[in-house]
């Protein structure tokens, strides 16, 4: 990240506190986040000027749903298969306003979890546009608190 892009997100970060005081950064200068409500949807913005709607599911928790058969002997594979399975409900339901305001879609697989993520490019130096969005989001998705 250069010194500008670094000013910019620091910049940004300070004015989305006070607005959105649930958004807690992940790591040091890295990304941050919040809950979208109790739904599980999560909503990121990246240091790279990346925002984030995403829908996952821990794959320990799908191995726990398939609990009376036999996930033991299923590969990763198999379980990610079954946790895309089980996230299409909630991910449908916001799928198309999504893609129709920008949002592009990708799913996010790894050996702990699966998660749809809708992902939008903002300009970090105009906080508002990127409030206004965030904003968007919470309405859209998440439960206003």
């Amino acid at each position: 990240m250069s010194d500008e892009d670094s000013m910019s997100w620091a910049s940004l970060k300070a004015s989305l506190a006070p607005v959105f005081p649930r958004l807690v950064e992940l790591e040091p200068g890295g990304a941050m986040a919040m809950d979208l409500g109790h739904d599980g949807w999560l909503l990121e913005l990246t240091p790279d000027g990346k925002l984030l709607c995403q829908y996952g599911m821990a794959l320990d928790d799908v191995m726990t749903l398939l609990s009376d058969g036999t996930p033991e002997d299923l590969g990763t594979d198999e379980i990610a298969k079954q946790a895309k399975y089980y996230i299409q409900p909630a991910v449908a339901k916001y799928r198309a306003i999504l893609l129709q305001s920008g949002f592009s879609e990708q799913t996010e697989m790894n050996d702990d979890y699966v998660a749809a993520r809708f992902e939008r490019n903002v300009d970090m130096t105009n906080s508002m546009a990127v409030q206004d969005l965030m904003r968007w989001c919470v309405r859209t998705i998440g439960v206003v608190r």
